[in-house]
């Protein structure tokens, strides 16, 4: 977790002043990126999680440090204008949302400051004009994928849920508000069926045992529904005739699948996924276009949330129809395709072979011809073109682009770009990178809420060739 106390600039203080486990009283001022509170005891900073700015609170002192300390909320004085009551009943335990008690649109408010900080003070912008950050009708049930780790509790019952914040203990639901509403009432059944089978859970601190997670995914547009079991092996017994009773159970269930995972790994999905009944995919609904979702395949969580982010890129750019585009990172071209239908030439780059295949058959779905997807890394397959691209469009992982990324892009020289991105500081370092050399001028960032109830942020970044 990211505690920048470089915000909060203050004298180094003498440790022994602190006392671990000491109860003390603090009023919150600011929220930071991670999505804690921040507040001051003296000339100290203490990090708070579970509280917004305005809340007046009693705290204990966890951990210390000679210039701040991570405190847990004892006691809530005086709330904040900005807390709500949270709509789910383990909100304060669950690590699945840490923004739950904090009205939707001071979420959005803290987010745009965010981003306009982190530009500042990492990227060095001074006058760089920031959108509106864009956002849904509603702050809940936008998830179109949720993936449960498993565990069996002491009674030995079959549980499911999301980790208890900063550790690893399971918090069982039984449904989750930010989920889409209709994957709700597959929850608590799923867990009876598993446990009259007899399946057995993955341990994780043993390793043994079979089931690891439970994954559920949903076509917003569709309602077409995937369920997948993770597994250790794949061989659980009965499992055709229980999942012919999930897909007579469930109409819109259009897929039963086995991902196999027998590594000790914190990574959810293993590289063999089957199906064993139904389809290996649902059907989706993006920008117009039809395409194909597996269980493993990376797509936005929330689907109207991107899509506005989408139309916004596609309005910015004005394509005429004459350019060559290529998108780095394209995935299985979920903004590849829809934009090569208004450009001459379009391709996308992707370091996952299966995600090429995907955007290959997508491409075919949607008869668009004029892409090309190539697998390798944008360093690599950029300069091999032997053409400078009009637009690139990056959507890089959190970590951002590496060093030979920009370089790349700096040598190649395209007359725009757009950065689409999740983590703020990241994105801020890179522009930072792109424009320090002269190379690009940033003109535009339009933020979105991708991820409500989280502190979490997606940008699109809008930058030109510099001339001259």
């Amino acid at each position: 977790m990211d505690h920048d106390v470089s915000l909060y600039p203050h004298p180094p203080v003498s440790p022994d002043q602190w006392q671990q486990g000491q109860l003390v009283e603090v009023t919150i001022k600011d929220l930071n990126d991670s999505g804690d509170g921040v507040g001051r005891l003296g000339n100290r900073v203490v990090f708070v999680p579970d509280t917004v700015t305005g809340d007046h609170v009693r705290v204990r002192l966890l951990r210390v440090k000679a210039n701040y300390a991570i405190a847990k909320l004892h006691q809530l004085l005086e709330p904040s204008p900005h807390r709500i009551r949270p709509h789910c009943i383990v909100a304060d335990k669950c690590g699945g949302c840490q923004w739950q008690h904090i009205d939707p649109q001071y979420q959005r408010s803290v987010k745009e400051n965010l981003i306009e900080q982190v530009l500042t003070r990492i990227g060095g912008f001074t006058s760089i004009e920031i959108a509106p950050i864009l956002s849904t009708d509603s702050p809940l049930a936008y998830r179109n994928k949720a993936t449960y780790p498993m565990q069996r509790s002491p009674t030995g019952q079959v549980q499911a849920g999301y980790y208890q914040k900063g550790t690893h203990q399971l918090i069982n639901l039984n449904q989750c508000p930010v989920q889409d509403a209709r994957l709700n009432p597959l929850l608590a059944q799923i867990k009876q069926d598993i446990q009259q089978q007899g399946w057995s859970i993955y341990n994780e601190s043993r390793h043994q045992g079979r089931l690891r997670h439970l994954s559920l995914r949903i076509g917003r547009r569709t309602g077409e529904m995937l369920l997948t079991l993770v597994t250790t092996d794949a061989n659980l017994t009965n499992l055709e005739t229980q999942a012919q009773t999930w897909l007579n159970r469930y109409p819109d269930l259009v897929g039963v699948c086995v991902n196999v995972n027998p590594h000790r790994t914190n990574a959810i999905f293993g590289d063999q996924t089957h199906c064993v009944l139904g389809q290996p995919y649902l059907r989706e609904i993006f920008a117009d276009l039809e395409f194909q979702l597996r269980p493993d395949t990376f797509f936005q969580v929330n689907t109207e949330a991107a899509e506005a982010l989408f139309n916004v890129i596609r309005q910015k750019l004005a394509l005429q129809g004459t350019e060559y585009l290529v998108d780095a990172y394209c995935g299985i071209g979920t903004f590849t395709l829809p934009l090569a239908k208004q450009v001459q030439q379009a391709l996308g780059i992707e370091v996952q072979g299966t995600a090429v295949e995907q955007a290959q058959i997508n491409a075919q779905i949607n008869g668009i011809t004029n892409v090309t997807f190539k697998m390798g890394t944008v360093e690599t397959v950029l300069p091999q073109l032997g053409i400078t691209p009009d637009i690139v469009l990056l959507d890089p992982p959190r970590q951002g682009c590496n060093p030979q990324v920009i370089e790349t892009l700096l040598s190649v020289l395209p007359q725009r770009l757009v950065y689409i991105s999740c983590k703020p500081a990241t994105l801020a370092r890179d522009l930072k990178r792109l424009c320090q050399s002269g190379g690009y001028q940033l003109t535009y960032i339009q933020p979105a809420d991708l991820f409500t109830q989280t502190p979490h942020v997606e940008c699109a970044a809008f930058l030109e060739k510099q001339e001259g």
